[in-house]
C-alpha cells in the first residue's frame, strides 16, 4: 500500500434489520458499513496536486471493498451502496471529495451490476461527528425503495490531522418500503437512472 495511507483504525459494522414497527421478515435487509481513520496528509496546508492521494486512497479502497462485500453475503446479494468522508478540523472539504474517486471506483468495479452512481455526503467537522451517508440503488439511482441511509462515525476520530473514510452497502431496500415509483424489478434502460 501507499506510504501515504497511514491507518490508525477500521471499522467494520454490520445491521440485520428485520422489521420498523411492521410485519417482521424471516431474512433481514443487511446494511454494512466499513470506514477508516486515517493521516491526512495534507491537514493544515493547501496542496495544488492531490492525484497522488488519489490514487492511494483507490488502492486502499480495493482492500476494503472485498471486506465489506463478504461481510454482507457476497456481490450477488448487495442491491444498494454510498460512500462519505468526515476531515478533521485542519483538512479542507476537497480532502473528502477525494474519496469520489478513490471510493467510488473500486467499489463499483466489484459490483458487477452498478450502473447508478454512488450517493456520497461529505464534511469538515470535529471527532465524535456523525455522517449520514446515502444510498441508492445500484443498478438505477430511481428506485425510490433503495433510498436510505447508514450512519458512520467513531466518538475519537477523525482528530484534526485525520480523515475518516466510508463505504456502504445494503442487501436491499428500506425494510417496510411502500412509497412506489420504480421497482427494482422494473429497471429498463440501464443508464444507471431508470
Amino acid at each position: 500500500m501507499s506510504p501515504l495511507i497511514k491507518i490508525r483504525k477500521k471499522l467494520l459494522n454490520v445491521e440485520s434489520v428485520y422489521h420498523e414497527g411492521g410485519p417482521a421478515r424471516t431474512e433481514p435487509i443487511l446494511m454494512g458499513s466499513i470506514a477508516v481513520v486515517i493521516e491526512n496528509p495534507y491537514a493544515g496546508r493547501y496542496v495544488e496536486d492531490l492525484t497522488p492521494f488519489v490514487e492511494a486512497t483507490a488502492e486502499l479502497a480495493k482492500i476494503l471493498v472485498p471486506e465489506l462485500i463478504e461481510a454482507l453475503g457476497g456481490a450477488d446479494k448487495i442491491q444498494a451502496y454510498g460512500k462519505g468522508a468526515i476531515v478533521g478540523l485542519n483538512g479542507e472539504l476537497e480532502h473528502g471529495a477525494i474519496w469520489h474517486i478513490g471510493g467510488g471506483y473500486p467499489m463499483r468495479e466489484r459490483l458487477p451490476k452498478s450502473k447508478s452512481i454512488v450517493p456520497a455526503a461529505k464534511v469538515v467537522a470535529s471527532a465524535g461527528t456523525r455522517l449520514q451517508i446515502p444510498l441508492h440503488h445500484i443498478e438505477a439511482a430511481y428506485v425510490r425503495s433503495h433510498f436510505s441511509t447508514i450512519d458512520v462515525g467513531t466518538i475519537d476520530g477523525p482528530r484534526p490531522n485525520e480523515l475518516l473514510y466510508a463505504l456502504v452497502m445494503a442487501t436491499g431496500g428500506r425494510v417496510h418500503e411502500r412509497l412506489g415509483g420504480l421497482r427494482a424489478d422494473e429497471i429498463k434502460i440501464g443508464d444507471g437512472q431508470r
